[in-house]
């Protein structure tokens, strides 16, 4: 786990473990895209390994969570991601958020198969992480900030099967626009928020 710096420590606010709890540093922008709906942009160069923004919003339950992704339809907008922490002794850290009403610019963000941003768990005064988006390269002005909705696992069409199931999973899988060379040809799909039985 990555903690910063926080109320309990005696350093000040210039200390170099504190980089997200200090929010943005680059100017971004909204913006309208062909396919993929709005998008989000940098207008500065922004180094490898710099903090960009944090994928901010309503922390939630795992059942909530459910009940949301159930409750919508194929044409609705997702904006809940699954965050699971694997601990050393075995168990899985969930966290689920978000920013559908409740959020910050973060939530522009579209996936990409080849993104230039990776997502880190980050604690600054709770338990409960903030989901920083750091740059994975440098990204020049003007070009659009993406991150894999997967975390770069098991986003791969499964194979079919004669009972169907698959079938059915892979139908539920909205189609991907990043135009990436190694493009999957959709969006990631947690199947652990989807009752895929009904």
């Amino acid at each position: 786990p990555v903690f910063e710096c926080n109320i309990m420590c005696k350093c000040s606010e210039d200390c170099k473990n504190r980089v997200v709890q200090r929010g943005l540093e680059f100017k971004l922008q909204v913006f309208k895209t062909t396919k993929k709906g709005w998008g989000l942009c940098t207008l500065d160069f922004i180094p490898k390994g710099r903090f960009v923004c944090e994928y901010a919003g309503e922390v939630i339950g795992f059942t909530e969570a459910c009940r949301r992704m159930q409750s919508q339809q194929s044409s609705d907008m997702n904006y809940i991601i699954a965050v699971r922490e694997h601990l050393n002794n075995g168990h899985v850290m969930e966290t689920f958020v978000d920013p559908a009403h409740r959020g910050n610019i973060g939530r522009f963000l579209n996936h990409s198969c080849q993104p230039n941003l990776f997502m880190v768990p980050v604690r600054v005064h709770s338990l409960v992480p903030k989901l920083a988006l750091f740059a994975a390269r440098d990204i020049v002005p003007k070009e659009e900030l993406s991150f894999d909705y997967s975390g770069r696992f098991n986003n791969l069409l499964e194979e079919k099967t004669h009972e169907g199931r698959l079938d059915r999973e892979n139908e539920m899988r909205k189609a991907c626009y990043c135009g990436a060379a190694l493009c999957t040809g959709f969006l990631p799909l947690d199947k652990s928020l989807c009752d895929i039985t009904k």
